[in-house]
């Protein structure tokens, strides 16, 4: 089984997310042994930002910013799909804290949907976003 980097960096759904966690530095962390939860946004989510946002934060001198934003995707632990519950409180790798909701059967963070299926990996789980969460 495959590591949440591993994951990340196979998947064309997340290629661009992929590109982030190399740039900040956060593929090390995600290889490591976790367990870790990462609210992955898809590339249709990045492709939601305004024009020119997502190379602006790819560059090295944005790579604090960058690194804040992706840390905000992720939970020390790992935390199932059916585990998540309504009201939950999660808190990231940043320090911040994101809300779930549960209702007519789906679940969302932060207002963003978790959709598809969620990939079970050798050191966590990984959830697709329909948009990035706010940092």
């Amino acid at each position: 089984m495959f590591n949440i980097t591993q994951v990340i960096n196979s998947d064309t759904y997340m290629s661009t997310l992929s590109r982030g966690v190399i740039a900040s530095g956060l593929d090390q962390v995600l290889s490591g042994t976790g367990p870790f939860t990462v609210f992955a946004p898809s590339d249709l989510a990045f492709e939601r930002l305004e024009g020119g946002v997502v190379e602006s934060l790819l560059k090295p001198e944005n790579k604090a910013k960058l690194t804040g934003l992706l840390k905000h995707h992720v939970i020390a632990g790992q935390i199932n799909y059916k585990d998540l519950k309504d009201g939950q409180k999660l808190k990231t790798l940043n320090g911040k804290e994101l809300s779930v909701e549960v209702k007519d059967n789906s679940v969302r963070i932060d207002g963003a949907m978790i959709y598809g299926r969620s990939l079970l990996t050798s050191n966590g789980v990984i959830h697709s976003l329909n948009k990035l969460l706010k940092n």
